[in-house]
């Protein structure tokens, strides 16, 4: 299936992380001209060499730019400049993301917190106050953010993650609304836990190395975990002309933990 997307330009924020450059090299696969974005522009560079690298299966096109989501006037003048070189951002998947704090809410940093919700809600904010005008002034836009199953359920543990994550809920949902009339869509993916190549072994495997990820695993219908690829996927399609039609929804990329059955 052609996604329609081999004129269009796609930032993925965090994208040298491993959702974030597994994003990067779909939406290079279908044909968009990608923008690898992140605040590490060594990890960035290399992703987007590896994407230009013609031997390789993901073959495109993209470029990698260093850029502080939480700085609003660096920001500002990266948008800037990408919709001059561009000639216009077309789809924004707000990926970046801090996912490493643990702690019980009376013993939670405030550091962290401060922290998380600076990356995860604002930085997502940040980009999108700047890109979403000028799509809807073209007419056509596609708003890509990854919220997660901690955001639509609590993670233990995860409380700055699983706030910022369900804020992104109602952030996606609102973009929607108020782009709906102009061609621009906006939803929300919310995966479960996402482990790479770990998602491939069986589970009594599985459990020798990580009792959490075995427990996690038994609990879902489909028996594995998620790989980067099934997150990656989906945003290709939300990304697509094909999806013109899908707005304002979460989608959870899960394996169908999210369901309850006996």
């Amino acid at each position: 299936m052609d996604f329609g997307l081999d004129d269009k330009t796609a930032v993925v924020t965090g994208g040298a992380g491993r959702i974030g450059s597994e994003d990067c090299r779909v939406l290079a696969r279908e044909g968009a001209e990608v923008v690898v974005l992140d605040v590490e522009e060594e990890q960035a560079q290399n992703v987007a060499d590896e994407i230009n690298d013609d031997d390789d299966e993901y073959a495109g096109q993209a470029h990698a730019i260093e850029c502080d989501l939480t700085d609003r006037d660096d920001v500002g003048s990266t948008v800037d400049a990408l919709e001059e070189e561009t000639g216009g951002i077309d789809v924004l998947v707000n990926n970046a993301g801090m996912v490493d704090a643990r702690d019980r809410v009376e013993n939670f940093d405030d550091d962290i917190w401060d922290r998380d919700v600076a990356v995860n809600l604002t930085g997502a904010y940040n980009i999108t106050r700047e890109v979403f005008p000028r799509m809807k002034e073209r007419e056509w836009g596609r708003i890509v953010s990854m919220s997660s199953m901690a955001g639509w359920q609590g993670g233990f543990g995860q409380l700055s993650y699983s706030a910022t994550k369900a804020a992104l809920i109602g952030f996606g949902k609102t973009l929607a609304l108020e782009g709906a009339q102009n061609g621009v869509t906006s939803n929300v993916i919310a995966p479960s836990i996402v482990v790479g190549a770990l998602a491939d072994l069986p589970i009594d495997q599985l459990e020798q190395m990580d009792e959490h990820f075995a427990r996690i695993a038994k609990a879902t219908p489909m028996r594995r975990l998620g790989r980067e690829e099934d997150v990656a996927n989906m945003v290709a399609y939300l990304s697509s002309e094909q999806a013109n039609y899908i707005t304002g929804q979460v989608m959870g990329v899960t394996g169908g933990i999210d369901l309850f059955s006996f």
